[in-house]
């Protein structure tokens, strides 16, 4: 179903049902106009797919294909399900409240069911990159897919991401070096020479600041996660880009601008590469 016409852009709502997830998935497909060869088209995926519309993501996008700033992307916003905290999470790894139980299926739904409708649903043999991208806990989920699976993904983006995710609750002996999922999993990976990550924080993003350094842990989780990579060797800033909006909240406008710039970044660093 078309939701959206511009110049530059065609918008389609689909659905797929899902049998990993168990429910019907609805994505909006953000389709550039005027592809002269497949060959120019890169990928991205997009979680929290529903809060687009709120982003103005259509006309965002549009403007950006129709001043020649970014090459051809098709985009593709994920609807989160009901179940979001368990389906948004880290592969094999439950979180210390037993969270994420379905984020393994969650793989596999990308991997085995969208990809291959993309595929075949657009006559698209082969995408140009792909990347992944979310807000919040879907940025989390979005940095775990790409890491696990650099063979298929070339770039992570991170809007406010909740890399706090972890095994052991403050209150049980908590400790930031061994306990946070997502750092763990990448210090005990490898460097990858075709990924590249994009990182944003707002100073605003929460107050917890749970070692009382004066630094948000939205801030903190960012920066260490950071460390592991450029530990790994991912030391440029082709590689690694971050920002922190100093008024930037927890929230769609402040990730709207965020994404702006990210496609950018993305299009400059990545797709002409």
């Amino acid at each position: 179903m078309q939701v959206e016409e511009l110049a530059c852009l065609a918008v389609e709502r689909r659905a797929i049902p899902s049998i990993f997830l168990k429910r019907q998935v609805i994505i909006d497909c953000y389709l550039p106009k005027n592809v002269h060869s497949s060959n120019d088209l890169s990928l991205l995926l997009i979680n929290d797919g529903q809060d687009l519309q709120d982003l103005q993501f259509a006309t965002m996008l549009n403007q950006l294909l129709q001043s020649n700033e970014i090459s051809p992307l098709f985009c593709v916003g994920i609807h989160a399900g009901k179940d979001r905290k368990n389906e948004y999470g880290t592969a094999n790894v439950l979180d210390y409240q037993g969270l994420g139980a379905k984020a393994k299926a969650y793989n596999q739904f990308i991997l085995e069911e969208l990809l291959p409708f993309i595929h075949s649903q657009y006559d698209i043999k082969k995408f140009r990159q792909k990347g992944f991208a979310g807000f919040s806990l879907g940025g989390l989920s979005a940095i775990d897919i790409v890491w696990n699976h650099p063979h298929i993904f070339s770039v992570a983006a991170v809007f406010s991401g909740s890399l706090w995710w972890r095994t052991k609750s403050l209150q049980d002996d908590y400790n930031d070096d061994t306990d946070r999922i997502m750092h763990q999993k990448i210090r005990n990976g490898k460097y990858h020479p075709e990924l590249r990550f994009y990182f944003t924080t707002g100073s605003l993003d929460e107050t917890a600041d749970r070692n009382n350094n004066g630094i948000i842990d939205s801030i903190d989780d960012t920066l260490d996660l950071i460390r592991e990579l450029k530990k790994l060797g991912y030391n440029s800033e082709y590689e690694i880009k971050y920002i922190n909006y100093e008024d930037g909240k927890h929230d769609v406008q402040t990730w709207g601008r965020a994404m702006q710039e990210f496609l950018l970044w993305q299009n400059k660093d990545c797709f002409d590469s």
